[in-house]
Parts: structure tokens; C-alpha cells; sequence
């Protein structure tokens, strides 16, 4: 007999014969001739209460249940009598499939972010960190839904790259070489021939293809040898990257708007009981700023007057907000939160701040860059239109001091029925975030991997 999840029970109200449920202990509770059992399998945030009576045969096992034990119920489905629940399953057997030790670390209490992510391989156990990554399936399912209906092609890009898209250096090496092997001649003895890299995006592949197909996207993984322990960045993350063929800046700002929108309400409507633990217990605010994020358009912004906007709003900043440097998250988080109150799209970027692939605006200062900042994150989306003359895009990379001959295959793209093509990428586990207020990366990843951090 195949099991039945307990999230299906659940959301039924009539009675059931010969019900088979497989999950874990979370309680036990014993009276003079019955068990209480609370038995969750994952698939939802509620338990199922399980009535063991003292005549099964196993009834001295079952009284010594320990929490974390598995366990196999076969019995009936009924109304509960009890408070709490609406219904419960009056076991007819119940099978010990594993019996946890007592020193199972998730006992009945509350237990830290800080301790449970020294047993990551556990923690999914929690209440918490169970709605996590359900709403993590579910929005992963979302975005495939929202290009699907939107006509975009779904695009596998390379992980091991020899191309840097960012022009940071911030890569991790990928070698056949053994760590006393000197590199000689190039790369010619490593396995590919040349320096090799973890991939920072799947961008610069993705255009490839918007240049075929018209709008594609890319979803996966990425990595940055950032040296850094904050709790927005770690070494390995998700990326989603659309591209769009015949497309300026103003398209590329519609749709990461839009899509943003679609993310949360998607959540909100398939998601809304694990939504509702983090807007309980995590973020007392979080219903309202998801509604405040949805509820009007996004204000959009030149990079210029939001550095104005900061300079003559008389906080103090930890860094100095002056034209021609990056934004900081507190910069970023004072626009949204405390000055507009409601997500900024900045816009027009200096060049020398930015990628050599955005496109140079007529003033050659700026570059038609935008990211898109969100109250409780900053930003969220970063985008561009791309550099589609082949002539300003050399020039850029030799301002930027990155080799032309490197990118070939790129500048050749834009030689042959070259067009204007959009895109941006967002931070998959920085929506997590948003959309639970969670304010640790760490604690949206299932096993993150963070400098000094890989044992998982």
C-alpha cells in the first residue's frame, strides 16, 4: 500500500480506513492506556496526531519512542476530539522502522541559528528550517513557471568557465594539477590548457543564446572566492539570469519588477502556512513588507539623485556616499526603509564602477546599469543592457584592463545581426531571504559554503 503524506491527509475532512503514514517522532505523550503520538513527515509545517491504544502488540516498544525515531502507522483516519487538529489517525499498527538514541540533538525546545548550522545535516528536522526549504522547492518551481509563461527558453550555462564575467578576479581555480606541479608554459600540462574557473554567472553564455532564441533564461549555481563573513554573501549561491533579445534598459527594469511581484504572491498563495511561522516567530513585519513591495510600482531612480539623495539626508553612513563609488547595503537599506519606503530601481551607473559589458550611455560617464533595491535586503536584482557595438565594447575591456582575445567569441557575436538584448540576475537565496526574513544567508542555503566553512 503506498503512504499517504500528511500534508494530503491534512487538507481533507472525511474519514479514511487503512491509512499508511511514514514519518518521525516529534512527541510522546502516555496516559494509563494510550500514546500520543505527533508524527511530522516533512511534507507540511503541521504534525499528525497518531492514538496508539495499549492493545497493539507492541505497546511496551512503542511507550519507549524516542523523539527522532521513525516510525510506520497503518490505522484510520478521523475526526479529532481533541483540540489543535482536525484530524488524527487511530492507529491499527504502528512498525519501529528506527529508534533515535537519546542523544538526538533535536530535542523539544528552541535551539539557535548558531547551533543548528553545526548540524545542517539535521536541521531540516526543525520547524523552522522545514518551511524553509519547502518555500525554497516552491519558488525554484516558480521561477520555471514564470518564464515558462512567459515564452523563455530555459538554458544550461557552463560551471567551469575560463572566462571572468565580472572582472573582479574572484574565482576559484579549477586544476588537474598536483599541488607540488608547477604551472609551466601557460597551462599546456592542466587539464583544459589554460587558467580554469569556477563560473561567477552564466551571463556572458546566456547572451549566446537570447542572440538566437530571443528570450532565455539561465537558473544555478555560482561561485565567488570573496573573502568575505557576512551574513549577505557566501562562496556558492543560485542565480537566475534572464536575457532578452531586442531589448533596451526600460524593458530589462519592467520585467525584474514584474517577476518579483509574480515571486511573491506565488509564495504567499502556495506557501502561506510556512509564511506564516516566519511572520510569527522570525519577522514581525515580514506580511507587511511583502504587501508594501507588491502593493505600487517600484520608484525609479538615476544613480546620481540617489547619491544626492544620501549625502543631504544628514545620517551618518559607515561608508562615504560620494559619486563615482558603489552603494553599500546601508545606503542602499536607508533609500528603501527610511526614505521612499518601498522598493528603488537606481539606474545610469558610473562606467568605472561596472562590468565591461553594460552598455555606455551618449554621456560616456554612465552605463545603462540598474539594480533593483527591496526594504529588509537592498539590493536583490542587478541588470544592464548589453554592449552590443563590437567597437565600445574593445574599448571597454581594454579600460577595464581585461584581454579582448579572452572574450573572442563574445565580440564576435556582436558582428553578425548583433541587436540591443537586456538581462539581470537575481539572487535566489537573497529572495529566500525577502520573502521569510531571514536575516543570515547561511540559513537559506541547505549546506552553505562560507570562507573557512565546508563540512557538510
Amino acid at each position: 500500500m503506498k503512504r499517504k503524506k500528511i500534508c494530503e491527509l491534512l487538507k481533507g475532512s472525511s474519514q479514511l480506513d487503512n491509512v499508511l503514514v511514514k514519518g518521525w517522532l516529534r512527541t510522546r505523550r502516555d496516559s494509563k492506556t494510550f500514546s500520543f503520538l505527533e508524527i511530522n513527515d516533512g511534507s507540511c509545517l503541521k504534525n499528525i496526531q497518531v492514538i496508539a491504544d495499549s492493545t497493539l502488540d507492541n505497546y511496551t516498544e512503542i511507550t519507549k519512542l524516542t523523539i527522532g525515531s521513525a516510525v510506520g502507522i497503518r490505522g484510520k483516519l478521523v475526526k479529532s476530539q481533541g483540540k489543535g487538529q482536525d484530524m488524527e489517525i487511530q492507529a491499527q499498527s504502528i512498525e519501529i522502522i528506527s529508534l533515535a538514541p537519546e542523544s538526538y540533538p533535536l530535542q523539544k525546545k528552541r535551539h539557535t541559528d548558531e547551533f543548528l548550522r553545526t548540524i545542517a545535516h539535521l536541521r531540516p528536522r526543525t520547524n523552522k528550517y522545514g518551511a524553509i526549504f519547502r518555500i525554497r522547492s516552491e519558488l525554484s518551481y516558480a521561477i520555471h513557471k514564470f518564464f515558462r509563461d512567459k515564452g523563455f527558453k530555459y538554458i544550461h550555462t557552463p560551471i567551469i568557465t575560463g572566462s571572468d564575467c565580472e572582472g573582479a578576479g574572484e574565482m576559484f581555480r579549477v586544476t588537474t594539477l598536483k599541488p607540488d606541479q608547477k604551472i609551466k608554459k601557460g597551462y599546456v600540462e592542466d587539464f583544459f590548457g589554460q587558467e580554469t574557473n569556477l563560473t561567477v554567472s552564466g551571463q556572458l553564455s546566456a547572451e549566446m543564446f537570447a542572440l538566437a532564441l530571443g528570450d532565455v533564461y539561465t537558473f544555478g549555481p555560482t561561485f565567488r572566492a570573496e573573502n568575505s563573513n557576512t551574513s549577505r554573501h557566501a562562496a556558492e549561491f543560485w542565480m537566475v539570469e534572464p536575457e532578452m533579445a531586442f531589448c533596451d534598459l526600460e524593458d530589462d527594469m519592467d520585467l525584474a519588477e514584474e517577476m518579483i511581484n509574480f515571486l511573491i504572491t506565488h509564495i504567499l498563495d502556495n506557501c502561506a502556512e510556512d509564511i506564516q511561522l516566519f511572520a510569527k516567530f522570525v519577522d514581525k513585519k515580514l506580511m507587511t513588507t511583502l504587501e508594501n513591495i507588491r502593493a505600487g510600482a517600484f520608484l525609479r531612480l538615476p544613480y546620481s539623485d540617489a547619491v544626492d539623495i544620501l549625502r543631504k539626508s544628514g545620517k551618518k553612513f559607515e561608508y562615504e556616499v560620494k559619486f563615482g563609488k558603489d552603494l553599500q547595503s546601508e545606503h542602499e537599506r536607508y533609500l528603501t526603509e527610511q526614505h521612499f519606503k518601498k522598493p528603488v530601481i537606481i539606474y545610469n551607473y558610473p562606467k568605472e564602477i561596472k562590468p565591461f559589458y553594460m552598455r555606455l550611455n551618449d554621456d560616456d560617464l554612465t552605463v545603462a546599469a540598474m539594480d533593483v533595491l527591496v526594504p529588509g535586503i537592498g539590493e536583490i536584482i542587478g541588470g544592464s543592457q548589453r554592449e552590443d557595438r563590437s567597437e565600445v565594447l574593445v574599448e571597454r575591456m581594454d579600460e577595464l584592463g581585461q584581454f579582448p582575445g579572452d572574450y573572442w567569441w563574445y565580440i564576435d557575436s556582436r558582428k553578425y545581426g548583433t541587436v540591443p538584448h537586456s538581462g539581470f540576475g537575481l539572487g535566489f537565496e537573497r529572495t529566500l531571504m525577502l520573502l521569510t526574513g531571514v536575516k543570515n544567508i547561511r540559513d537559506v542555503i541547505p549546506f552553505p559554503r562560507t570562507p573557512g566553512s565546508i563540512e557538510f
